[in-house]
């Protein structure tokens, strides 16, 4: 019988992950089909119940859904527990458990695309989201020796550095419109900048008050230079978009999903190749 996976979101107009995960699904040779499937909030927990379904593998999770999936399966791993999101569900016999791959994602792309490595560095994440939430764990387990956090829902910011205190050494949340101190690393969490977005054009901050010496990852991936990016490499900073995370993380998943390794090149080309 033909299996089904696929990811839920609202919007997917911009998603590549069906291109990817079929390719790495079809090199394997497994009979399934990942779909996109477009879901607006008032329909989530019906696309969720139709996750137990003895055809479907289970599926991935994108914004803005990360965190209202949490209590919509029945079983958590750790990172997803502590994280307060989800990005991945597995249906196992109509049980469905919820993982984040994300921040493994993050890491790597960070350590193998960008030669960086976060212990001891000062770090700043835009956003309080989902997505943020796994970067801000993942940060403090990297051993970053300062995070910050600015939001542009100050009370939003201010929840999460409550709860990251355990796990940095130093958590601080900073006002949206203030500038940016000098850090090593800025990671922007939001959709500012998304293609098909009503912020498309536009960067979640002033490029010109960056610091050259200052790493900036944008974990959106299409388009692939987004206002953020091209204000930043002309402010002399190295730069990294959210593509190579965006495939770490979905290799993470297809393992979860098929209990095979992922094809990490089979998808990071399809990936590529989807976005020309």
């Amino acid at each position: 019988m033909s299996k089904s996976v696929g990811i839920i979101g609202y919007p997917l107009s911009h998603t590549i992950s069906p291109v990817f995960q079929q390719a790495a699904l079809d090199h394997e040779k497994l009979d399934a089909r990942y779909q996109a499937w477009e879901t607006p909030a008032k329909d989530l927990t019906k696309r969720i119940e139709l996750l137990r379904a003895k055809d479907c593998m289970g599926a991935n999770v994108t914004v803005p859904h990360k965190e209202a999936v949490l209590q919509l399966v029945d079983e958590l791993d750790m990172p997803a527990r502590y994280i307060g999101a989800v990005n991945t569900i597995v249906n196992n016999n109509g049980k469905l458990k919820g993982y984040n791959t994300d921040w493994g994602g993050f890491l790597r792309s960070l350590k193998d695309d960008a030669g960086f490595i976060g212990k001891g560095k000062t770090a700043c994440v835009l956003g309080a989201g989902g997505s943020s939430r796994a970067i801000c764990y993942a940060l403090g387990w990297e051993g970053v020796s300062r995070l910050i956090i600015t939001n542009r829902t100050q009370a939003r910011a201010e929840d999460l550095a409550k709860e990251l205190r355990g796990v940095c050494k130093r958590v601080d949340v900073l006002p949206w419109s203030d500038a940016l101190p000098k850090v090593e690393l800025i990671v922007n969490c939001t959709t500012v900048g998304l293609l098909h977005s009503t912020q498309e054009q536009e960067s979640p901050i002033d490029t010109k008050r960056l610091s050259a010496a200052t790493l900036v990852m944008d974990l959106i991936y299409n388009p692939q230079q987004t206002p953020l990016l091209k204000g930043a490499k002309q402010a002399g900073c190295r730069t990294l978009n959210g593509l190579a995370m965006l495939v770490y993380q979905g290799a993470g998943a297809f393992e979860l999903w098929t209990g095979k390794q992922a094809p990490v090149d089979v998808m990071m080309r399809a990936a590529k190749n989807a976005l020309r």
